[in-house]
């Protein structure tokens, strides 16, 4: 099993493909669902890392794949320009997964 890289900065892809990760680079909203779902059915993928700029522009897309899909994990990741996560984003997603206000 493997990492997979989807990130919309070149610097990224270089560095991790330096640690044998390898993956794509996209911009655009529909790139970004095409390359989502090829690296969902990619048997051989355990973990999909993307970049946070990336999740921003199909926000939804992404967390109905991490609620609903079995696998691969989906990890959201700053790029060298991260804003870093909000003081509620793991708040939020417990919200949203089990539906519980904390």
């Amino acid at each position: 099993m493997k990492f997979y890289l989807i990130s919309d900065n070149v610097d990224t892809i270089v560095g991790m493909r330096l640690a044998g990760i390898s993956g794509t680079l996209v911009h655009e909203e529909c790139e970004v669902k095409t390359a989502l779902s090829k690296a969902v059915e990619m048997k051989d993928v355990a973990v999909i890392l993307i970049t946070e700029k990336l999740v921003k522009l199909c926000e939804s897309l992404v967390y109905e794949l991490k609620l609903k899909c079995r696998g691969p994990l989906i990890v959201e990741i700053p790029d060298r320009h991260g804003e870093g996560r909000t003081k509620d984003s793991i708040t939020r997603y417990v919200r949203d997964a089990i539906g519980l206000k904390i």
